[in-house]
C-alpha cells in the first residue's frame, strides 16, 4: 500500500497569495497542451508573471520564453518554478532549479498534476525549497477561495 503525497495548504497558499514570478518549465505556444492553458489562467486570473522555459524559447502570453533555467538572466526574482514535465523528466528540472535557486531567488518547486518524483523533492526540500507535487494551481485555487484568503 502506497501512502498518497500530502502538499502543506499552508505552503500551497502561500504560493497561490504571492505576486512572484512563476517560471512554467513545459511551456511553449502549442495551445493544447495543459500548461498553456494553465499558464494563461496563472497570468489573467491570478495576476502572476510569468517566464516560459522550453528548449524552444518561444513568447507565450506576451512573456519572453528562454531555453532552461540557465538562460533565464541573473538577478530574475522566481517564486515557482512551476513544472510541466513527466515524472521521469522531473527529477532534472529539480535539480537545475537547486543548481540556479540562488541566482534567481527561487523559492519553491511545484509539479504538476500526475507529476511526481520524491527523491526530488526530498533534494529539493534540503536545498531549502519549498514543494507542492501532484497537483495544479487551478484545482488548488478553490480550497485557498474557501478559506477565504484569495482575492
Amino acid at each position: 500500500m502506497t501512502l498518497q503525497h500530502q502538499n502543506d495548504p499552508n505552503l500551497v497558499r502561500q504560493l497561490m497569495e504571492d505576486p512572484g514570478i512563476w517560471a512554467v518549465v513545459g511551456l511553449s505556444t502549442n495551445q493544447q497542451r495543459p500548461a498553456w492553458d494553465v499558464a494563461r489562467w496563472l497570468k489573467h486570473e491570478l495576476g502572476k508573471g510569468l517566464i516560459p522555459v522550453h528548449p524552444k524559447a518561444e513568447t507565450v502570453h506576451g512573456a519572453q520564453g528562454y531555453a532552461s533555467l540557465a538562460d533565464i538572466p541573473d538577478g530574475t526574482d522566481i517564486k515557482v518554478v512551476d513544472c510541466f514535465v513527466s515524472s521521469e523528466h522531473v527529477g532534472a528540472v529539480v535539480d537545475d532549479a537547486i543548481e540556479h535557486k540562488d541566482r534567481l531567488q527561487i523559492d519553491a518547486i511545484w509539479m504538476q498534476l500526475g507529476v511526481m518524483d520524491e527523491a526530488a523533492a526530498d533534494r529539493a526540500r534540503e536545498a531549502g525549497l519549498g514543494v507542492v507535487m501532484d497537483t495544479c494551481p487551478k484545482i488548488e485555487a478553490p480550497k485557498v477561495r474557501h478559506d477565504g484568503m484569495m482575492r
